[in-house]
């Protein structure tokens, strides 16, 4: 593989599509613009839900668990609750249009930005968007933009939540090692959660990458640990190190790469400039630099030292949906996670269709 196939880190045109702008930081009177429909924000909404709802009637639906610690899966169940329990699912509705009026204000607030202009379709990402409760908001944001006049598609999705921050590295690796190997290694660091993944190409089927696919994940609540920066990174390594083996034993022909999805503006040297005060310790230090520090952990693949590349974590999920924006020209992507990511693209040429 030579120099020129391989693309910088945090590169913004690629033959395909051109990302216009990625984690703008849009301000008003209450701070950042994106933190009002983030998953935290949700969170702390319906907290001051539950809590006027107890002052009123002396009892808390959703019992005695924080916010914050209820799972999306409990959420889910809550809203589709019995008569026994039509306080919670009230609770919940009220909360929910509460956020996806957020949600709505926050779209109508990028959809003004320059690079926003032309969007015909955003897709929402991240955790929250994937679960019920999400799904209830972008299908109420959704009305709202449309009752306001704006044209603007909503979609969620197409691959599960915690896929699409790894599938996207099949768009941004040199394509000198699709063609060639079976499989990347690819990993989304979030503020919560870490994900290091096995993604399979599956070009043969699909030329255009539409059936990439997750063969093999491991996931890590680092947020309920709390490592510092440097054993944070060691826990990747030590989970790419099984992923290695994996592939090993079940004789898939992994490239030399890995993928790194991180929050933040990364700069063409893999260094992070802002936007990753949510991970453990100084990530924009001057003296951190992520691919080169876990490169050195990782052990040789195909008897290559392995080429590490950084993005954006939100432009990374957002490019899983490539093949499948092609029916429109410009579009974009929030991740609702625990922060907000925003990202906006535009279609350079039609990708190749799996042939018949």
């Amino acid at each position: 593989m030579q120099a020129s196939d391989v693309a910088p880190h945090g590169v913004m045109v690629l033959p395909k599509i051109k990302i216009e702008s990625y984690s703008l930081e849009l301000r008003d009177q209450h701070g950042f613009v994106g933190d009002q429909a983030s998953q935290t924000a949700f969170r702390e909404l319906l907290e001051r839900w539950r809590k006027r709802l107890k002052n009123r009637h002396g009892k808390d639906p959703l019992g005695k668990v924080p916010s914050k610690h209820i799972a999306k899966s409990e959420l889910d169940e809550a809203m589709q609750a019995k008569r026994n329990k039509e306080e919670a699912r009230d609770l919940l509705h009220a909360a929910i249009e509460e956020f996806s009026e957020e949600l709505a204000h926050v779209i109508r607030r990028y959809l003004r930005q320059k690079t926003w202009r032309k969007v015909q379709r955003i897709v929402l990402g991240g955790g929250l968007p994937g679960s019920g409760v999400g799904e209830h908001a972008v299908l109420q944001a959704a009305a709202l933009l449309q009752a306001d006049g704006i044209a603007v598609q909503l979609a969620r999705l197409s691959h599960e939540t915690d896929d699409g921050g790894l599938i996207g590295w099949v768009h941004l690796a040199p394509r000198v090692l699709i063609e060639e190997y079976d499989a990347i290694l690819a990993v989304d660091i979030g503020g919560t959660n870490v994900r290091c993944g096995i993604v399979q190409t599956r070009r043969k089927k699909a030329p255009d990458l539409s059936r990439a696919r997750v063969v093999r994940r491991h996931k890590w609540r680092h947020a309920d640990d709390q490592p510092q920066r440097q054993l944070l990174v060691q826990g990747i390594a030590d989970m790419l190190h099984e992923l290695i083996a994996h592939a090993r034993r079940k004789k898939l022909a992994l490239a030399p790469f890995v993928g790194i999805a991180c929050p933040g503006l990364i700069r063409e040297d893999g260094s992070i400039a802002r936007g990753a005060q949510n991970m453990p310790g100084d990530w924009a230090s001057p003296n951190f630099h992520l691919p080169s520090e876990l490169a050195e952990l990782l052990p040789p693949i195909d008897d290559q030292h392995p080429l590490v590349l950084m993005h954006n974590d939100a432009v990374v999920q957002g490019l899983s949906e490539l093949p499948f924006m092609q029916d429109v020209k410009h579009w974009g992507i929030l991740t609702v996670g625990t922060g907000l990511g925003n990202v906006s693209y535009t279609n350079r040429q039609r990708l190749a269709k799996p042939q018949s």
